[in-house]
């Protein structure tokens, strides 16, 4: 089982180096597009997003073995986004914290699991020397394989080589 402290500390880190030095709707395209990719060479029913201030500028569904992505997953991008644009964290960073303390989102912040979801999947598009801009999401794997193809894809296009959850 993985530990949620070393998973924080691991986390804080690819959030601190996966800064973007400008995003707009081209970069939103690229990183959706690369994305789409990963989770169609896995084979994978899922859904990706990703926003920017507010606005949704890439949003697709792969089909999967057992078809296109579920219809709920819309409601998980809705509720890993919420997450971001709240804490301005990574949505699995959430989560992890909330394990590590005990707590739970609707005890800790008064916040209802019908809005918000710590699942792994939703990441913080950074702009260096700006702060949160946007995220990018992931619904479809499990929750840690949600964040890590995130990660990957960002540091990817980045070109920014990061480590990754165990």
């Amino acid at each position: 089982m993985s530990n949620p402290a070393a998973d924080l500390a691991l986390i804080t880190q690819q959030e601190n180096l996966l800064r973007f030095p400008s995003f707009n709707a081209d970069v939103a395209w690229q990183l959706g597009s690369l994305l789409r990719s990963k989770l169609t060479a896995l084979n994978a029913g899922g859904t990706v997003e990703v926003d920017l201030a507010g606005h949704i500028l890439f949003t697709a569904v792969t089909l999967g073995p057992n078809g296109l992505a579920t219809p709920g997953q819309a409601d998980w991008v809705r509720r890993k986004r919420n997450v971001v644009r709240r804490f301005g964290t990574s949505s699995y960073a959430v989560g992890r914290k909330l394990e590590l303390n005990n707590q739970t989102l609707e005890a800790r912040h008064g916040l209802f699991l019908s809005d918000y979801a710590t699942d792994g999947g939703g990441f913080p598009i950074v702009i260096a020397g700006s702060g949160l801009v946007g995220s990018v999401i992931v619904s479809g794997l499990v929750q840690r394989e949600d964040h890590s193809l995130a990660v990957t894809a960002i540091s990817e296009l980045l070109n920014i080589p990061v480590p990754t959850l165990p």
